[in-house]
């Protein structure tokens, strides 16, 4: 489970059974955001997310549409 949920500037991947912190990536301003998930051409699995668009009391600003490539 994917969550971008949050006034820091991360994403985190859950274990959805446990509740286990499995994965955090980085992201340019916090995600207030929903995640989505997608197959590239290649078969790839990829996870978007938007980061930004708040008030810069919430940490840095930026607006981004952020990829990572999931193995």
């Amino acid at each position: 489970m994917f969550i971008g949920a949050s006034v820091d500037p991360a994403i985190r991947a859950f274990d959805s059974a446990t509740g286990a912190l499995l994965w955090k990536g980085a992201l340019p301003a916090s995600a207030r955001s929903v995640p989505a998930t997608f197959l590239g051409p290649s078969g790839k699995q990829y996870l978007v997310i938007a980061a930004g668009g708040h008030d810069k009391a919430f940490g840095p600003l930026d607006n981004a549409v952020v990829a990572f490539r999931l193995p």
